[in-house]
């Protein structure tokens, strides 16, 4: 095998690659990058089982050939590199394979491409969907979703199609995010599955990095393949019941305030950072007024004050500041609303329009 091509390519493909590659595996084969270099082009490509991930690599191929590579050291190798075009090449029975660039020269082992796990191939039918749209609802939603994996179904996003729109719905069991977004897609019907957040922020990520409009999506019973810009990337579905979502948001609230989105966001960061130590962060309503407070022992206290319109009975509530802060800061216009039952029920934030809701669990406080 034997290609040219740039550092800057090389570096940049194997950045979207590299975050399929496992790094809990056993199996050697798994911590590495598949190149795929044929007379019509090469592809990179990494799987850890759950997710897979292909990306073209531009170069020009003057003998085809396919080999992985240690996907940690290739990188790093790449990112030193001089700037200019990189050859990479093994030589018949060699086991090495050469890196060049400039005056630099590594030799890097190998392992044969016939070790390398099978990609997925999907087959059905394919439709389309806003990429703009998708992304934004990715990003305001996904964060929500569970890190434990004691509880898988929770670690997934609940995703559904229509043809007008994409309904995304996320809980780790202490907040909950829900958005409906107007895309327009070629779904025929309506589609529901649960996808791992952690597939749909990577599909973000590689979203970013390419000017593609629009994103393929090819479902199948138990894998999502998803086409962006060329790359490919394929994750299973997780199977499970997801939590009734309708069921968890309450009807009626009996507070409901207006705040600045930006101003409350600041006071939220700044004040956060003394509720330390698992300390909740303190939001007391009174008469046209809004503090925000946090203390934590052998740390400090801080709080400040900002104008709002309020007029019922003081009501003071506490909340994990990480998620307020995310769930306000998910909110993109202004003002935000804060809608409250009690102390001890969840609170509900959401914009002026109702295509986002956070739903988050108050913190009891002490006095």
């Amino acid at each position: 095998m034997k290609l040219v091509t740039t550092k800057q390519a090389l570096v940049e493909c194997l950045g979207i690659v590299n975050k399929a590659v496992s790094s809990r595996s056993s199996i050697q084969v798994l911590s590495g990058v598949l190149i795929d270099a044929r007379e019509e082009g090469t592809t990179l490509s990494a799987t850890d089982m759950e997710i897979s991930i292909k990306a073209p690599l531009a170069g020009q191929v003057e003998q085809p050939g396919a080999l992985v590579l240690p996907a940690r050291i290739a990188t790093d190798i790449a990112r030193s590199l001089p700037v200019g075009a990189v050859t990479l090449q093994q030589r018949v029975g060699e086991t090495q394979v050469e890196i060049q660039a400039g005056e630099s020269l590594f030799n890097l082992h190998s392992l044969p491409a016939v070790d390398f796990p099978q990609l997925p191939t999907l087959a059905g039918d394919r439709f389309t969907v806003s990429r703009a749209a998708f992304i934004e609802t990715v990003d305001r939603v996904a964060p929500s979703a569970s890190r434990d994996e004691t509880r898988p179904v929770l670690t997934g996003v609940l995703v559904h199609f229509s043809r007008h729109s994409v309904r995304m719905v996320a809980t780790d069991s202490y907040r909950l995010s829900v958005k409906e977004t107007p895309l327009e897609s070629s779904v025929s019907g309506t589609l529901q599955a649960i996808t791992p957040a952690r597939t749909l922020l990577e599909l973000s990520r590689i979203a970013a990095s390419v000017d593609d409009e629009s994103i393929v999506i090819l479902p199948t019973e138990n894998q999502m393949l998803f086409e962006v810009g060329g790359i490919t990337l394929v994750s299973r579905l997780i199977d499970g019941q997801f939590p009734n979502h309708k069921q968890l948001i309450p009807e009626t609230f009996d507070y409901e305030v207006a705040v600045d989105r930006d101003e409350l966001l600041e006071a939220v960061r700044r004040v956060g950072l003394l509720a330390q130590k698992n300390a909740p962060l303190r939001l007391q309503f009174s008469t046209n007024t809004l503090t925000v407070s946090a203390e934590s022992q052998d740390v400090g206290k801080a709080h400040e004050a900002m104008p709002i319109q309020y007029s019922g009975e003081d009501l003071a509530i506490g909340f994990n500041p990480e998620f307020l802060e995310a769930g306000v800061a998910a909110v993109k216009e202004s003002p935000v609303f804060l809608r409250f039952i009690s102390p001890l029920r969840p609170g509900l934030i959401k914009g002026a329009g109702d295509d986002f809701l956070y739903l988050v669990m108050p913190i009891r406080l002490n006095d």
